[in-house]
């Protein structure tokens, strides 16, 4: 066995019910006295208690999904003007996506840290990976520059999310796992990370979806579904962006689709696409699904969680199917596990679009 995998230096901390007091004590290591708070509007009465007590000195709120660059250039200039030394997320990946955009620009000695607080199950506060839309183009990068320097994770943050936004969001994390089970730089540390996530994920989301769930079980459910969420995410920093994550970005690009709900619909149809030629991956999967297949177990995930189906609910036009094959087959890793051709590919996203079953 040969290979070489880098962990990523970050603080994690699970802090139930206490977000305050862990974001103050983090804030307090890192020295910082300037605080940029990003946070949309939506977010408000959330981050209130939360950061009362700390030295923010702007809240920038213009959080836009897919962080367009005009958006990204606003903030660092408010960034700037306000000489901030560390930046405060809050939010699903869209915040801390524009936090990754300002701290990537910064020219301040040692950088901007950032502080992350995740609302949703996204998994950008635990990579290196920052993107940015220019017009229809949505491209992606590795520095790690963007790494928040520390994650606080707060259950009770998460409770009123409504249940479909929990569940596509969560299947969002899933793709992490499965694109890390044969991204362009895995290894079996990445394996076992992402097969102990999809553990997590497969655990916690039926919990989170259920109608009436016990306040407790809600916030247990909703804890499990974030450990899940974390590990899906360093194994998917480590492994390296795979064909899932690549048709996405081409696609929430394009058309401007739905993040969460873009990733929940396309990733079955990337496993059984890539499952047949990916025989150790595939077992991995199966058997944290606790299921025969890695297909029948991402089939049974979905039927219990409702999972979003078809592309175009979410506002993908028909013709934009063709449209959309040639920037795919142009970002897809070479080695992907199936080789993937012009007709193929035409047929998956036919399948996501129409939402016919993986």
């Amino acid at each position: 066995m040969r290979f070489t995998h880098e962990t990523l230096p970050q603080r994690v901390v699970f802090a139930r019910g206490d977000a305050a007091t862990a974001l103050a004590a983090e804030i307090a290591a890192l020295g910082a006295t300037r605080v940029m708070l990003i946070a949309s509007a939506r977010e408000a009465a959330l981050v209130a208690p939360i950061t009362a007590a700390l030295p923010v000195v702007l809240h920038h709120d213009e959080v836009v999904m897919h962080v367009p660059v005009e958006v990204a250039d606003r903030a660092r200039t408010a960034a700037a003007a306000a000489g901030v030394d560390a930046i405060l997320t809050v939010g699903g990946g869209s915040a801390t996506g524009l936090g990754k955009a300002v701290a990537l620009a910064s020219e301040r000695p040692g950088g901007l840290p950032i502080l992350a607080v995740p609302t949703t199950y996204a998994g950008s506060e635990a990579t290196n990976v920052w993107g940015l839309t220019q017009g229809t183009t949505k491209s992606t990068g590795v520095d790690d520059a963007v790494l928040p320097r520390s994650i606080v994770y707060d259950a009770t943050l998460l409770t009123s999310l409504p249940a479909e936004l929990s569940v596509a969001s969560g299947l969002n994390a899933l793709a992490h796992c499965i694109d890390a089970m044969w991204g362009p730089r895995v290894d079996p540390i990445d394996q076992a990370l992402a097969g102990e996530g999809i553990r997590g994920l497969a655990g916690g989301l039926p919990v989170i979806a259920r109608e009436g769930a016990r306040q407790g079980a809600l916030v247990q459910g909703i804890e499990q579904t974030l450990y899940g969420a974390y590990l899906a995410a360093v194994a998917f920093a480590s492994a390296g962006s795979g064909m899932h994550h690549k048709i996405c970005h081409v696609l929430g690009g394009m058309f401007n689709l739905p993040h969460a709900q873009t990733h929940a619909v396309v990733l079955p149809h990337v496993l059984a696409f890539n499952a047949p030629n990916a025989p150790e991956a595939e077992r991995r999967i199966a058997a944290a699904f606790g299921s025969s297949t890695a297909v029948e177990g991402m089939a049974a995930l979905r039927a219990a969680v409702d999972a979003p189906r078809a592309l175009r609910d979410y506002g993908m036009p028909e013709d934009g199917i063709a449209e959309a094959v040639a920037p795919v087959l142009a970002a897809i890793p070479p080695d992907n596990p199936t080789p993937v051709t012009e007709q193929n590919l035409t047929a998956l996203l036919r399948a996501a679009w129409e939402g016919d079953p993986a």
